[in-house]
């Protein structure tokens, strides 16, 4: 807890490229949300039921606030919602110089920043993080989308925020296995590039603020060299292969940090017996995952099903899987072309 005799501290990162932005580390942060803006006359407040409160609260700090309700979770991450969204700025008269802001989780924000990269092909947003998954993933990196029947995120457009708010005040009252869930990222940062991370997780309530700081930290230098997703911005979907055709198995049912926890043990195991990782750091993945109560393992029966969708996600180039593996810790690479008896034998490792 704070001491009430100083200032709350804001730490910004800076995320460079093309469209450069910072993102707000700290407490209390919505009084930034009018000079992050900038002269917008309107702004549209697109948020889910539960963050009532908060979406009329930061509306507050706005200029010509329009609020906007959609479904909760990923039931509202679809073409139907963003349509509704559409009309809702149509009808409001929304121009190319006004503002959006998306008050949630990810996959509020996924979907704010979509209606705001489609909008008159493109109007300035904010996304405002009220989940420790959206901090520290979906809000940053410009990456906006919808999911189809298809697989997760297959229609989108990549769209740099004007700045990203990551308010702490608003993990206060995240449900504890919410919060669990959004560790998987976390993690998933210590793995691929800052194995310090790995090191704070027994602690991690107590080092939140570090971790998410440290998480936004290697988000954000990865996507300052790679916006487009062309090369080094692929690491990032480590654990994504198989945890994004989980999802889809389960109708969006689990917890995007549920299905890339049991997609970053895969991974691990994959690149173990393709001789690319010590068995020693594969099976790290299972005990820090393990300590945090996420799930490391899924459905015995599941791997055709599972395959197929592996093949439709978007890093697999024409008919040929490719997985983000590593060569050890923070040494991440690409298996591409697997046989399916190797995948066989991964996916061995996370049967039930």
């Amino acid at each position: 807890m704070r001491p009430t005799s100083l200032p709350p501290v804001t730490t910004r990162i800076s995320v460079h490229g093309d469209r450069p932005y910072d993102v707000l580390v700290g407490n209390g942060l919505a009084k930034h949300l009018p000079s992050l803006i900038g002269s917008a006359a309107r702004t549209a407040v697109i948020f889910a039921p539960p963050l009532l409160d908060r979406a009329e609260a930061i509306a507050r700090e706005l200029p010509g606030p329009v609020l906007i309700e959609v479904p909760d979770a990923e039931a509202g991450k679809t073409v139907e919602v963003a349509a509704r969204c559409w009309d809702a700025l149509g009808a409001a008269g929304f121009t190319r110089t006004d503002a959006v802001v998306g008050v949630g989780g990810g996959a509020v924000t996924d979907l704010a920043g979509f209606v705001a990269a489609s909008w008159l092909r493109g109007v300035p947003w904010v996304p405002v993080s009220t989940s420790l998954l959206g901090m520290v993933d979906a809000s940053v990196g410009g990456k906006t989308g919808v999911n189809v029947a298809a697989g997760k995120n297959l229609v989108g457009a990549f769209h740099p925020p004007a700045g990203v708010l990551c308010d702490l005040d608003m993990l206060d009252t995240l449900p504890p296995e919410d919060l669990a869930a959004g560790m998987a990222e976390v993690v998933k940062c210590g793995f691929i590039a800052d194995p310090v991370i790995l090191d704070l997780v027994p602690a991690w309530r107590r080092n939140l603020r570090e971790l998410v700081e440290r998480a936004v930290r290697v988000k954000a230098d990865v996507v300052g060299q790679d916006l487009r997703e062309a090369g080094l911005r692929e690491i990032l979907n480590y654990g994504h292969t198989l945890g994004h055709a989980i999802e889809r198995r389960e109708g969006y049912g689990w917890r995007h940090g549920h299905a890339v926890a049991v997609g970053m043990v895969f991974a691990a195991a994959l690149a173990s017996l393709a001789g690319r990782l010590d068995r020693e750091v594969a099976e790290r993945h299972r005990v820090v995952l393990d300590s945090l109560g996420l799930p490391t393992r899924y459905a015995a029966d599941a791997f055709p099903e599972l395959l197929a969708a592996m093949r439709v996600d978007k890093k697999t180039r024409g008919s040929t899987l490719r997985f983000v593996v590593l060569d050890g810790l923070g040494k991440p690479g690409i298996l591409t072309g697997p046989p399916e008896d190797l995948l066989r034998r991964a996916y061995a490792e996370v049967a039930r």
